[in-house]
């Protein structure tokens, strides 16, 4: 299915290679058209993948983003695709240069479970409006939500065109290895590497957006209660299962105690009936549930004090939230990505020590800084590398259209949102136009003195 499916796509872009802006508009509106026509379809399917996710989670974290990401991109895309006028040399004036904008072709995008609408089709709105055609790879884990998306962006749009494969890893694989023009990747890094090796075989390019461990880092003299507030929202949100959620929290030592108590405070307003109430989210699979709950003993078994908001809920696979401190670095929640409701807490005893933990790290895909203190502010960002930074809150620099998303280094490479996801599926190509009267012959052999007294002249 995938053979001729890319063969049908790479035919039909030969056949249109450059799509004008009112069929990119049309494309993007099809795009609206599914998520506001099927809001209340694809919140329940997402539910039933997960086995149970509030819809006005669903509704506030995937619809509503992936929708504005698309009328934006529908608003600007005449604007991105217009050639752009570049200076050109001295010594080649009165010529001119500009940069014009290309399609790639055929694009590839492998999509995660943990958001499968928006982290499916925000990179396909990039391709739309970048000109291309694209074979989207949804989860084995988001079957339900992958059956949806192939059945309403089928009734709207040809194979040819756009491409919702479902299937397991095998399927990921055959996806991979074709020569596609791009290929982007969601997911960790482990499959990141080998999806990057896949890619290499037929030098395709590749965005990889990966994950890593988070930073959530309060100086000292912020506000306890206003972090501990933005953080568990940021942690509990999908329960954890966010790769931009806070990972661990770095906190000066003696506020330690004060944001235990206000977070586990504030969970308790946020979820009153616990994991039982319809707003908190279920862990994805057995898999991942019994994972968190095996690092969970290993840290209770290492010395961690642990405090569970709630009760967990088996059944269900509901983990209530959980704050770990006493933890120690050679544990798994303190070398592998969470991906979901366990907070380990590390104190720090000057906020130098807490920058030096994080710069000593993989870097990370987001980093969250709290602090009042705007020079402060100032100095952590130009010091700390990370792939996008919230200062103060938690986790809404990606949903900001005008900001690129992306990691660096074990966290990913490559960035899309709004023009950046544009420019991520698009040649910018170069263009020289020499003009009529031109150095040229200025420039010819054979070489001599001419040329010297222009060299000369050149490198004053």
């Amino acid at each position: 299915m995938i053979d001729g499916t890319f063969d049908a796509q790479r035919r039909a872009f030969q056949a249109n290679p450059n799509p004008p802006a009112s069929e990119r508009r049309a494309n993007l509106g099809m795009v609206c058209d599914v998520l506001r026509e099927h809001a209340d379809e694809i919140a329940r399917a997402i539910s039933s993948d997960f086995g149970h996710r509030s819809h006005h989670e669903t509704r506030l974290l995937e619809i509503v983003p992936t929708l504005e990401e698309a009328k934006h991109a529908r608003k600007q895309v005449a604007r991105w695709m217009q050639s752009e006028r570049v200076r050109t040399g001295l010594w080649f004036q009165p010529a001119r240069s500009r940069i014009v904008k290309q399609p790639l072709g055929v694009v590839g995008i492998v999509a995660p479970w943990n958001y499968p609408l928006y982290l499916s089709i925000g990179p396909l709105i990039a391709a739309l409006a970048a000109g291309n055609r694209a074979i989207v790879k949804m989860s084995e884990l988001s079957a339900n939500t992958g059956a949806l998306l192939a059945a309403l962006f089928g009734q709207r749009m040809s194979t040819d065109l756009v491409a919702i494969v479902n299937g397991d890893a095998d399927v990921a694989r055959a996806l991979c290895a074709k020569p596609f023009d791009h290929l982007l990747f969601t997911g960790s890094t482990t499959v990141g590497r080998s999806v990057m090796q896949a890619a290499s075989a037929n030098l395709t390019p590749v965005t990889l957006e990966l994950g890593g461990k988070s930073p959530a880092i309060i100086a000292p003299g912020y506000s306890v209660e206003n972090a501990a507030r933005r953080v568990m929202l940021g942690k509990c949100l999908n329960a954890g299962q966010t790769c931009v959620a806070p990972d661990y929290v770095l906190l000066p030592r003696a506020k330690l105690a004060a944001f235990r108590d206000a977070a586990i405070r504030i969970v308790s307003e946020f979820y009153p009936s616990g994991t039982a109430g319809d707003d908190y989210t279920s862990i994805v699979s057995d898999h991942h549930m019994q994972r968190l709950l095996g690092w969970l003993r290993e840290a209770a078994a290492g010395g961690a004090r642990v405090d569970r908001i709630g009760t967990d809920d088996m059944r269900a696979r509901k983990l209530a939230p959980t704050l770990l401190s006493n933890v120690t670095l050679d544990m798994h929640v303190m070398q592998e990505e969470i991906f979901g409701p366990l907070l380990p807490l590390v104190p720090y005893d000057s906020l130098d020590e807490a920058l030096q933990l994080v710069a000593s790290r993989p870097r990370p895909l987001a980093m969250y800084y709290f602090d009042d203190d705007a020079s402060r502010v100032d100095g952590v960002l130009a010091t700390i590398l990370a792939g996008g930074v919230t200062v103060n809150d938690t986790l809404f620099h990606v949903a900001q259209d005008a900001l690129p998303f992306g990691g660096v280094g074990a966290s990913g490479m490559g960035s899309y949102h709004g023009i950046h996801g544009f420019n991520t599926f698009t040649k910018q190509k170069g263009v020289f136009f020499q003009s009529r009267f031109n150095a040229g012959p200025l420039l010819s052999p054979p070489f001599g003195g001419r040329i010297e007294r222009l060299l000369r002249l050149m490198l004053r």
